[in-house]
């Protein structure tokens, strides 16, 4: 069978198209020659799994240790701590028997000491293992904080306990694999504690490590492999718009080779790849929403994160006593990016946050409203007269739509993009260029042979109308445009729609730019 590029769950040599992963994280093999337990955390579907596997048959493979990657998140399901430790460690023993010659692995539950087990639970397990292995062990804990709350905290305390008995008498390294940093739950543990006490799990980690996404040269290994064994290239240019749009996200860059190579070529390696193949699987991966996808949309709901994308869509700053926690939770969840300017992660993500959004706008518009025959002609889109059309629409029903808006502080701007998306999605895409604290929201429309470039921005005071334009200005500089829409959405309520609906035509810096207050 031909090896494929994978889109679900860890990747498998033999099976998938796979990049050398021991590589991503060279800082671990210290970490477990020198006995320490760490933290290796990272939004999920970027590789954790795969480079855990590696790793454990790599170690097996020398010969120095005991190495076995578990996956507890069965344990969750506990009807106590006590029940789910009891869980973890038939896990790690299922395990064991899948991938430890017969003396390295542990007893059964049932051939143990059951008082023992019913009073020690995991760290009773962990210490009869230990004593008996003839190398010391390293265990991998994947999927540990999907126990929540009590059921997490009793993990923690566990290995706690154990930690001064290794090696003979507990696993000499343990990593906690998962999407947080254990500071993550140490600060919402003690939001419904005022302490945890003396007795702190918390202190057992020596390090908290991150896996970061692909760089250019992994995404062009990954590519390359597809190329050696079948023949067909990923030009360049092509390689570039993959790492652009998906900025090395693991899941994204297979999903979107697999979308372009299984799902539209249908598997025939003797098509050549094209740029339109990577726009068409973009559109394709955004409209199908699958479950990567989707577990990031539904984060959307919780405060912290919608705060984060608010201010991000909105070009806001975050309130500075909510920041660093705020950004560095959704920075775990791999939704937006690590380094300053904070924005979404990539351009994929940066499409699809708003679409689902405005997905229930975009289908309650009027059908005559949105009626492609007013606006594209002959293949040409008549951004003048959309935007008129829109300006006379967001005056009438403005206030009743965004009135039940869960993004109220952004609903405007994504009104407009709904409306936007409504008319382009039949023969043009639109790309967003969003960021904490840069005041705006730039969306370029492509449609045809033509770029428009639209700039949102809020009219927050008398100042907000001059540094649209220099910004404008500038952004259009970079595109190389002579031309761009600047709407200046008004907030104040006091001012009557009367003044607030216009359009001036300014020139500046060499630039043409037609200002659109709502």
């Amino acid at each position: 069978m031909a090896r494929f590029f994978n889109t679900a769950g860890p990747c498998k040599p033999e099976m998938h198209y796979t990049v050398d992963s021991l590589p991503r994280l060279p800082d671990v093999r210290n970490l477990i020659e020198e006995g320490h337990y760490f933290i290796l955390h990272a939004p999920r579907q970027t590789g954790k799994t795969t480079y855990l596997y590696a790793l454990m048959n790599q170690l097996n493979k020398e010969g120095k240790y005991t190495a076995l990657t578990v996956n507890i998140q069965a344990a969750a399901s506990g009807r106590d701590a006590a029940h789910a430790m009891i869980i973890a460690a038939s896990d790690i023993h299922m395990q064991a028997c899948l991938h430890l010659p017969e003396a390295e692995r542990p007893e059964s539950l049932r051939k143990l000491d059951q008082e023992m087990l019913a009073e020690e639970q995991l760290k009773g397990y962990l210490n009869h293992w230990a004593k008996k292995n003839p190398k010391p062990i390293v265990l991998f804990i994947d999927e540990a904080d999907s126990l929540l709350d009590d059921l997490f905290l009793a993990l923690l305390r566990q290995l706690r306990a154990g930690f001064e008995a290794r090696p003979k008498g507990f696993p000499h390294s343990i990593a906690l694999i998962g999407l947080r940093d254990v500071r993550d739950y140490k600060i919402r543990i003690r939001s419904q504690r005022e302490s945890l006490g003396t007795g702190s799990p918390f202190n057992i980690k020596t390090k908290s490590l991150f896996m970061d996404v692909f760089t250019p040269s992994e995404v062009n290994a990954l590519l390359d492999i597809h190329t050696a064994e079948t023949g067909q290239i990923f030009s360049q240019e092509v390689r570039e718009e993959i790492y652009r749009l998906t900025q090395g996200q693991p899941w994204l860059t297979n999903a979107l080779a697999n979308q372009i190579v299984s799902e539209i070529l249908k598997n025939d390696y003797s098509q050549t790849i094209t740029l339109a193949h990577v726009v068409r699987a973009r559109e394709d991966l955004i409209q199908r929403r699958d479950t990567h996808l989707d577990s990031l949309i539904d984060k959307l709901r919780e405060p912290v994160v919608k705060d984060v994308a608010e201010a991000i869509i909105g070009g806001e700053t975050l309130v500075s006593d909510r920041l660093n926690d705020s950004v560095s939770y959704v920075q775990d969840l791999g939704l937006i990016t690590r380094k300053s300017p904070i924005k979404f992660a990539n351009p994929i993500y940066a499409e699809i946050v708003p679409r689902v959004l405005n997905y229930g706008w975009e289908l309650s518009f009027n059908q005559d409203l949105v009626d492609q025959s007013w606006y594209v002609r002959k293949g040409r889109l008549d951004m003048d007269a959309l935007l008129t059309a829109f300006q006379k629409f967001y005056c009438r029903h403005s206030e009743a739509w965004l009135e039940k808006f869960d993004f109220r502080e952004v609903g405007r701007q994504l009104l407009l993009m709904a409306f936007l998306q409504r008319i382009v999605n039949a023969g043009g895409t639109i790309e967003r260029e969003m960021a904490v604290g840069n005041g705006r929201c730039d969306l370029l429309v492509e449609f045809g042979p033509d770029r428009f470039l639209i700039e949102l921005k809020l009219r927050r005071d008398t100042y907000s109308e001059e540094e649209g334009l220099e910004q404008i200005v500038r952004y259009l500089g970079r595109l190389g445009l002579d031309h761009g829409y600047f709407i200046l959405f008004g907030i104040d309520p006091k001012i009557p729609w009367e003044k607030r609906i216009y359009r001036k035509e300014v020139a500046q810096d060499g630039k043409q730019i037609s200002l659109i207050g709502m």
